[in-house]
């Protein structure tokens, strides 16, 4: 007897994905692996689950993107073999399901994928995994193949693993799959006309007004139903106020986006019996739905997608040009059942700037949960990424679950973190929750979903007070809620409240906050702006007409994402006592004694701090000497040294024996600064100020360096002094090229052999003086200069100093310093 579906099967109109089918289930039964291309249209998320029912033992899961194309392939696979949603076909997403025992194909999330691998990993029941609109590249599609194929590999060799994509570089996810088999279907689509704008748009357009008129064009100019893309719902709710009361009577508006009721979802997406239809909707329209009797599109060419800064820790949504690829699939959508035009708002010119595809969400999310994921899955060694996550955001994710306590030291997966892995949070809020209890169910809640209010003050209270009592909250504020966003938390906390225990730490709202962010913990700067510093080191900047403006702590949640100032979306006011009680054990007692340039002072310090805040600044007194030493010298190095003449001698005295041979320690500037804690340290330990260390005399603290040995060849090889024959000790300098000293002429009678320093025996230079001590004579030979010179210098001499002995031959004279004796 034939199966349902297989009777349905034959009366369904033939779709072009038909035709690789019998290619398709051959590969698999021979690979257990395939990719399949085949542009929207095609038929490939209804035909190939309903075509592998036959083939393929057990359950069927097929993985989609986004929650409203999960519903509209279950259901359109239940009407095809005429079974209740929930029997043959069924859906299951989070916080919702409709399956059963009979359900063989199951359409779920993705998220709901690694949640089952987690939980059972050998799949139990489960005969094929199919990856559909692989092409969008989430983090959860990215990691949810890595992990059926690590399963493939050591537990079900036979389970079937297809990746299905409309726009897609096929060949490196089949490499990915141990060369899977590349199936391609032409697809059926009608001829789109491509229209784009005359010229580039002028900065100063008003880019909604313009995009409203051309919509309207499009209308006027075209038939049928018309699919206007946009970036989010602000600009949907924006460009539906513009076009109202321009529309004819028969045209009939629907907005379409994620957070919309799935009911006015499903009324977007339903056939209307007469007039046209106009839907206004994100990218959620893209691919796997198809909207009936669409025959026009107009991109507005944007795309929002959400940034992660690691240095922030904060994303940020960025509303980017589209890509190429994303282009053709919206293009796409005006050919599904007939031929169509696309009207792009954007000129032609501007194509060529656009880039081909978007960038895997696994290079611009916040891998927290991602790294959870890892951790718990307890090993990524071979596992295969068909894109590597950036090293600083997963370190920063790793980072925070280790401050979250999910993860220890080494990476390993704690009890606690196994239990937030279990809760279809952010780790962030799994953690609050798990530590709260059912308390913290309506914070989580609240954090997981869109701001219930618009252009409201920052403070959380305000969304705690509107999800209490909405009408008491709307009659006593001037603000509205989103009744959509609201339903939506309500059913979160029903649902969170039944998956923990009672039992936790009675909180208040705050402190369950700073619990889920202690990196957002925001300080109050100096100033009259209200500028706040993060725990995690980033500046955030407070609205300055909000009332948390004026609150020294907060802790924030949600921002606009800037790389510099972010602007607080949501926060709540944290006093410091909570702080203490909640992140006491994280504070750190930071002792800190350095040179400060500014003040030009040892600056020392005893703070004590949460990350980069500081919470408490008071003086060190009892700062350790070595510590106290090392910042004086950091000191000395931004001065330089205090020299002395008489230490410059010294210094200048132990160059010489150096550079002869001698081995005494190098005395330079450079060397001293760079021995300085032990070679200045008793000397400078008292100082405090730049004047103290600019009093410090160094010579005794270079010839303390020396042994004794050392001392005595320094004085023996350069001495201080020249010790003349009348016993006067004459000081050499030694900072020029040679030593030299200067003494009168006359105290040199007598003397046969040039004074020499130095293992080498140098020469020292003579400066010779006069009476009047005035230079008459420089030399470095004193015998050639008795020889030859001194008789010109005597001849002149004798008539200026008349009264001072100038013997013919100084080489037998007495030394003297007196004049002749009157006579």
């Amino acid at each position: 007897m034939r199966s349902p579906c297989r009777l349905r099967h034959k009366i369904l109109m033939r779709l072009p994905i038909d035709e690789i089918l019998p290619d398709l289930i051959a590969a698999l039964k021979r690979e257990g692996r395939a990719v399949v291309q085949a542009p929207p249209g095609a038929g490939k998320t209804t035909r190939i689950p309903l075509a592998l029912l036959d083939h393929i033992a057990g359950r069927i899961l097929l993985l989609e993107p986004r929650r409203l194309a999960a519903r509209a392939a279950a259901a359109q696979m239940a009407r095809q073999t005429g079974t209740e949603l929930g029997g043959l076909v069924g859906f299951r997403m989070r916080g919702e399901k409709a399956i059963s025992r009979q359900t063989r194909i199951e359409v779920v999330t993705e998220g709901i994928l690694t949640r089952m691998l987690h939980t059972d990993p050998d799949l139990p029941g489960v005969g094929a995994v199919i990856f559909d609109e692989f092409h969008e590249r989430s983090l959860h599609a990215d990691l949810g193949l890595a992990l059926t194929l690590d399963i493939r590999d050591a537990l079900r060799p036979d389970l079937a693993v297809l990746v299905m994509s409309a726009t897609l570089d096929a060949d490196p996810v089949a490499a990915l799959m141990d060369d899977a088999p590349i199936l391609t279907s032409t697809g059926r689509s009608f001829p789109v006309e491509t229209r784009w704008l005359d010229r580039p748009l002028p900065r100063d357009t008003r880019r909604e007004q313009a995009l409203a008129d051309l919509v309207v064009q499009a209308l006027d100019e075209q038939e049928g139903s018309v699919l206007v893309f946009l970036t989010g719902e602000g600009e949907i709710r924006r460009v539906a106020a513009l076009l109202d009361g321009r529309l004819d009577s028969d045209v009939v508006l629907y907005p379409l986006y994620g957070a919309l009721p799935f009911a006015k979802q499903q009324a977007a997406l339903r056939p209307m019996s007469q007039g046209r239809k106009l839907v206004l909707a994100t990218s959620i329209a893209e691919t796997s739905l198809t909207i009936d009797g669409i025959r026009v599109v107009v991109d507005a060419g944007l795309a929002r997608r959400a940034r992660f800064d690691p240095g922030t820790g904060m994303s940020r949504l960025m509303t980017e040009r589209v890509t190429r690829a994303e282009a053709e699939q919206r293009r796409g959508r005006a050919g599904r059942t007939a031929p169509g035009v696309c009207y792009r708002f954007w000129a032609r010119v501007e194509d060529g700037a656009l880039p081909p595809f978007a960038p895997p969400e696994i290079e611009r999310a916040d891998l927290a949960g991602f790294a959870l994921d890892l951790a718990l899955w307890g090993t990524t060694s071979g596992l295969r990424l068909l894109t590597a996550p950036p090293l600083s955001a997963l370190s920063e994710a790793r980072a925070l679950l280790q401050g979250l306590s999910a993860i220890g030291p080494d990476g390993a997966i704690t009890a606690h973190g196994r239990a937030m892995a279990a809760l279809p949070l952010h780790p962030r809020l799994a953690h609050m929750l798990l530590r709260t209890g059912p308390a913290a169910a309506p914070l989580a809640a609240l954090l997981s979903d869109r701001d219930l209010l618009s252009n409201a003050p920052a403070d959380i209270t305000l969304r705690l007070r509107a999800l209490s009592d909405a009408a008491k909250f709307e009659r006593e504020t001037p603000y509205r809620v989103d009744r959509a966003a609201l339903a939506r938390v309500r059913d979160d906390i029903r649902r969170l409240d039944a998956l923990v225990p009672d039992a936790g730490a009675d909180l208040t709202w705050a402190e369950m906050a700073a619990l889920a962010y202690p990196d957002r913990i925001a300080q109050r700067r100096s100033g009259t702006e209200p500028r706040f510093v993060l725990s995690g080191g980033s500046g955030v900047v407070v609205d300055a007409a909000d009332p948390l403006a004026q609150s020294p702590f907060l802790v924030v949640t949600d921002t606009d994402g800037a790389a510099r100032d972010a602007r607080v979306r949501q926060a709540i006011a944290l006093p410091e006592s909570s702080l203490r009680d909640i992140l006491g054990s994280q504070f750190t007692r930071i002792q800190s004694c350095s040179w400060s340039r500014r003040l030009n002072r040892l600056e020392a310090r005893v703070q004590e701090r949460l990350g980069a805040l500081v919470l408490s600044d008071r003086p060190w007194t009892d700062v350790p000497e070595a510590q106290r030493v090392a910042a004086l010298c950091d000191g000395l190095r931004q001065m330089g040294l205090p020299w002395s003449d008489a230490a410059r001698r010294f210094a200048a005295r132990v160059a010489l024996v150096r550079a002869q041979g001698g081995s005494l320690p190098a005395m330079d500037e450079e060397t001293v600064l760079a021995n300085a804690p032990d070679w200045l340290g008793p000397w400078i330990a008292p100082c405090r100020t730049a004047d103290d260390l600019r009093g410090v005399d160094l010579l005794p603290a270079l010839r303390a360096v020396l042994t004794w040995d050392q001392a005595q060849v320094l004085d023996s090889q350069a001495p201080a002094s020249f010790l003349t024959p009348l016993g006067n000790n004459i000081p050499i300098d030694y900072s020029g090229a040679v030593p030299e000293i200067s003494l009168r002429l006359q105290e040199l009678f007598g003397v046969t052999v040039h004074p020499t320093v130095g293992p080498a025996r140098a020469p020292i230079r003579l400066v010779l003086l006069s009476p009047a001590r005035r230079p008459i004579q420089v030399t470095m030979d004193l015998p050639g200069f008795w020889a030859t010179s001194y008789a010109d210098v005597r001849k002149d001499m004798r008539g200026q100093y008349p009264k001072h002995p100038w013997p013919e031959d100084p080489r037998l004279a007495q030394p003297t310093l007196r004049a002749k004796p009157r006579t």
